[in-house]
Parts: C-alpha cells; structure tokens; sequence
C-alpha cells in the first residue's frame, strides 16, 4: 500500500499583498513627521517701546502642530511670552490631523521687562512638530529683531503767539527729533498730521490744524510727536482759545419741501432706502446720508497734494448775503414738533437765482457731481489737507481733475439736495473736520495766524 504524502497549505495570496503593505504603512507612520510649520510673527509697532503686541500664527496641516513657543531675547534675559502644546494626529485621508493652525500673543515692552535697553531686541516664534516613532524633528523657528526705545522723540515749539477759536483753525511750526515718525496736533479725537516745512531743516515741521466745533476744552488740543515703538512727546502750544459762542436756528419742514427735495435726492443716489413716507426719507438724508457725505470729503483730504495751492484770502461768492453760520444748531420741526437736529457746518450764501460761483481759491478739482445732501457740489483741494466745497449749485462747469484759479466760475448757484431756495453752499474742510469759513476770507486772520508763522505767502 503505497501513502500519499499531504499537501502544503498554500499562503493566501492576499495575505502575501497585505502583509507588506501594512509593515510600509507601520514604517511611513514611524518615520513620517509632516511638512514643516509655517510661522509668522507681527507687531502692533514697528518697533519696541512701552508696549507692543506681539501675534504669533502657526500652521501645519497634516500631522498638526506639537507645541509652540513665543518668547523674547535681549543679552543673557530670555523671557517665555506664552506657549502652548496641541494634540498631533495621523494626518490620513478621513482621519484627521491634529491641530493644524494656532496663534499665541504676547506683550512686550519697558513697562512689563524693565530691563530692555535701548538696541535690538529679538522676538522668537518656535513650533515643533508632533515626533514620529523613529524620529524627532528639529522644532522650526522664526525670529524677528526689533529695535527698543525708551525715550519719545525730541519735540521744540518753534513758533509763537498762537491764537485760536473754537470750530477754527490755525498753524504753529516745530522741530522734531531723527526718531520722529509721525507729528501734528491732536484736538479731541482728531489729528491734523504734521508736514515737513517748505525750506525748513530736516526736522522742521509745521501742521495747519483744525479744532474741531464740539471740542470746547483746550486741554484736549496738543502738539505732539511720535516714534515708530509708540513713545509720543506731547505739549500744549495754544496761548489763548476762545469758546463759541451757542448758535441756532429753526428750520420748519413742510409737505411741499418733503415732495420737492426727497424724491429727487432718493432718484440720483445710488443704494438709498426709499422705505417709509417722505418725512422717513428725509431723516435718513439728514442724519445718515449727511454723516456719509462727510466721510467722503475726509477720505478726499487724506489724499490731499503735500503743497500750497493757494494764495491770499478766500473769496467770497460776489454780493451775496450771510443767511446760516458755521455750527449752527438746527431743530427741525414737522407740524409743529421736533423731528430731528443737525449742526449746520457751512456758510449760506444767498444772491440773486442761478449766480455764478467763483472758485473759493485755487487749487485741484478732486470732485464734482452730485452728493446728495449737497445737490451738485464741487470739491477742490487746495494742499496740506484743505479743502473747500461749493454746494447746492444748479449746475457744475468743471470736472474732478481740473486746476481752477481763484475766481475761476466753477458753476452756478441753485437749490439742488437739502435746500430751502437758491444759494450757495460754502464749506471748508482741514483734514476732514469742518472749521470756519469765515476765517479763510479774512486777510488780517491769514496774516496774523498763517503767513507770519510759515513765511510763505499765504496770507
């Protein structure tokens, strides 16, 4: 009897293909440790000073993020600002990394480290990834050398005898120091940036500021100047300041001024709710159309050409009559109750119908069309941040880009946006805040508070 030997069990082919495949996966996952972070670090100021916030981002998609670090170095001192360790992960398809972005924050400066001196100062941002069976990689790191100051700039009052009202303006010339970055005059929240003086030493500067109508506490009215860490040297300069005096009026609207100027505003500006009855609508151009309009001029005064364009007093639009002062507060009542209240910011300006408008100086046309509240306006620059606007005008003979002269016709009086009849509308803006018109046109005020302290002939 002849026996069969048995047969060998045959391995699965499978296990043959899976077996290898898992020990490559095993040996990925022990040695895998992921693309390198990305870090970055920004600073509320360029440089280091009182105090500074410091932003540290990190990403790291796949595997995520171990731990991350930010600190601070100056000599032997090194200081942790704030650091944190995350949960990593596999990083595969349908599972998930672990965190793959987070930020840290931290304050520096001579107030939280008293022993920062004044040189560099290095901020460091360091992020290690989650380590891998086999291998732990080195943590990537990002610095970043700032420099610290500890003193605010040099700040000299040069010029003298500075008068100034409130709603007005003015001019003083001063020197400041090589770290200066940024100098003016800060009047309540308003600032009326500083500029280099035409023929001045490197130093020298001059602002034409603006005061601001509802800032009545000269207190808050300082010549200032600031360094790129945010140290700010600041000194008052005014020698006498005259409060406004109150100013009002009262403006009846009827149904007949309703029809006449609502639809015809709602129909030439673009976007505006024309919700509710007429006396809605004309809220809405009263209150929040009229603060848009002055934002716009101020954006315009923020591109203002670093240069006198103007010469000598302002004009006054020929035999015209006083009808509204500057920051005059008006009550509005609709059937004999008060609906509303708004300052009126401008000169009124009454002749007889459709009067040319002469350009109130020259300078650049930098808008002309219509501005709702305004009707058909023209907006010219004349440098350093003034601005003038002609309004209400029936019609406008120049276009945004023109160089008018003083004098030159730019329109016609009318009663074009929110007026009660034909006349002109004159208003001037300084960096964006309006300030009285009536000093502009007055050539003993130019003199005495403009051309005597900048010696350019501007008064």
């Amino acid at each position: 009897m002849v026996v069969k030997p048995k047969s060998s069990r045959k391995i699965p082919v499978v296990l043959l293909l899976v077996v290898p495949a898992l020990l490559v996966v095993g040996l990925w996952l022990a040695l895998r440790v992921g693309p390198k972070p990305a870090i970055s670090l920004e600073t509320e100021w360029p440089a280091v000073g009182r105090s500074n916030l410091v932003t540290a981002t990190f990403s790291a998609p796949g595997r995520g993020l171990g731990a991350i670090r930010l600190e601070l170095s100056q000599g032997a001192h090194t200081e942790v600002l704030a650091e944190r360790r995350l949960e990593g992960g596999l990083g595969l398809p349908f599972i998930g990394g672990g965190t793959a972005e987070a930020a840290l924050e931290g304050t520096v400066g001579t107030e939280a480290f008293p022993w920062l001196q004044e040189g560099d100062v290095v901020l460091r941002a360091v992020a290690e990834r989650p380590a891998g069976l086999l291998r732990s990689p080195e943590p990537v790191v990002l610095e970043r050398a700032l420099a610290v100051r500890r003193r605010p700039p040099r700040l000299e009052l040069i010029s003298s005898q500075h008068y100034a009202r409130q709603g007005g303006s003015g001019a003083v010339v001063y020197r400041v120091g090589e770290t200066a970055a940024r100098s003016g005059v800060r009047a309540g929240d308003l600032v009326s940036p500083g500029s280099q003086l035409p023929g001045g030493g490197g130093g020298d500067r001059f602002v034409l500021y603006a005061l601001p109508w509802n800032v009545a506490d000269p207190s808050q009215v300082r010549l200032f100047a600031e360094d790129d860490a945010g140290n700010r040297a600041e000194q008052p300069f005014l020698d006498l300041f005259k409060p406004m005096p109150p100013r009002t009026d009262t403006i009846e609207v009827s149904d007949a001024f309703l029809e006449r100027v609502v639809p015809a505003i709602a129909s030439q500006t673009p976007g505006f709710d024309a919700s509710g009855s007429l006396l809605d609508q004309y809220l809405r151009i009263n209150g929040e159309l009229r603060r848009a309009e002055l934002a716009e001029v101020a954006a315009l005064a923020g591109a203002s050409e670093p240069a006198f364009l103007w010469s000598g007093p302002f004009l006054q639009m020929p035999n015209t009559a006083l009808e509204a002062n500057f920051a005059q507060t008006r009550s509005y009542l609709y059937n004999g109750r008060q609906v509303d209240r708004q300052t009126h910011l401008g000169l009124d300006l009454a002749s007889t119908a459709r009067s040319p408008v002469p350009a109130p100086n020259s300078g650049k046309v930098v808008y002309a069309g219509w501005m709702s509240l305004y009707g058909n306006a023209v907006v010219i620059d004349h440098g350093y941040g003034l601005l003038s606007l002609c309004g209400h005008m029936s019609a406008v003979s120049v276009a945004a880009g023109d160089r008018v002269a003083k004098g030159q016709i730019v329109g016609s009086s009318g009663a074009t946006g929110l007026a009660g009849g034909d006349h002109l509308h004159l208003e001037v803006f300084l960096h964006g805040q309006s300030v009285d018109p009536l000093e502009w046109l007055d050539a003993k005020w130019l003199r005495d508070n403009l051309a005597t302290k900048l010696r350019v002939p501007v008064g």
